[in-house]
């Protein structure tokens, strides 16, 4: 039997590190026990990386070689990953637009690092994939197609990655959280009101809890976390109704086009009655 994945004396890697859930993953790992935390990100990743005593390396991850370049160097200068958190994330921009960017942040980062890393795990039988996605990737997200689809596309690449390689020794888990403080809920047009529904249909969390979340789902090597308990009542609601549940979408999106959504408003009903 593979047993429980602890954080000590783990080498981690924090991808989109320097703010938001990824710099509060890499605290929390550097608080447990981690024998080394890399903080990747597009720029500021050295800085972030400097508060924890961890190594920065600025990385692109929408980038293959960026992202090869990246886990060589950590092997080199560390030790081979245990931990990879492809945590980094962009938004969609709004409807029909922005694919290219969220594709290659949302999903193929995640294909590359798997690509470098997973043979590797497999030899030793041994290897931890972290995906932060979103609600969005169970749910969907109205206004930003991309978003939406690039964050199903985590989520099913997650899922390929367990059933295909778990036995193996991979061991995955994919975050879907919904509300979280951080620049992509607050910064911006779009931001502001993917904001007004998601604090309509539960908490805003800090960064700090969703990470102690992860840590604990990690521990338990549980495959879906969700920190937001109002997700998987949606999802389910989805899963037994679907076509109730997309007239509940549609009436959602007509109420935040019409601006009645006030931000006290309740919507733990919308996407079903």
């Amino acid at each position: 039997m593979i047993p429980a994945m602890e954080l000590k004396q783990k080498v981690v890697v924090v991808t989109g590190g320097a703010s938001g859930i990824g710099r509060a993953l890499a605290w929390r790992f550097a608080e447990e026990g981690a024998k080394a935390v890399v903080v990747a990100d597009l720029r500021g990743s050295e800085e972030a990386a400097s508060e924890i005593g961890a190594l920065g390396i600025d990385c692109d991850v929408s980038d293959e070689q960026q992202v090869i370049a990246l886990i060589d160097r950590v092997e080199e200068e560390v030790g081979p990953v245990d931990l990879f958190a492809a945590n980094a994330g962009v938004g969609g921009g709004t409807m029909l637009d922005g694919f290219e960017s969220a594709l290659g942040v949302n999903v193929m980062q995640h294909v590359y690092a798997a690509r470098r890393l997973v043979p590797g795990w497999v030899e030793r039988g041994n290897g931890y994939f972290l995906s932060t996605a979103s609600a969005a990737g169970l749910l969907t997200q109205i206004g930003s197609a991309a978003y939406a689809v690039s964050k199903h596309g985590a989520v099913a690449f997650a899922e390929w990655l367990s059933v295909t390689y778990g036995d193996a020794g991979v061991r995955v888990s994919v975050l879907c959280p919904m509300g979280v403080n951080t620049p992509l809920l607050t910064g911006g047009e779009e931001a502001e009101q993917a904001a007004a529904v998601v604090s309509a249909a539960g908490a805003i969390l800090e960064p700090e809890q969703v990470a102690a979340e992860v840590v604990e789902a990690v521990r338990e090597e549980r495959f879906l976390i969700v920190p937001h308990p109002e997700v998987l009542t949606f999802f389910q609601r989805k899963a037994s109704d679907y076509d109730r549940w997309l007239a509940g979408m549609r009436r959602l999106q007509a109420a935040i086009v019409a601006g009645g959504l006030p931000g006290g408003e309740s919507l733990q009903a919308a996407p079903s009655d």
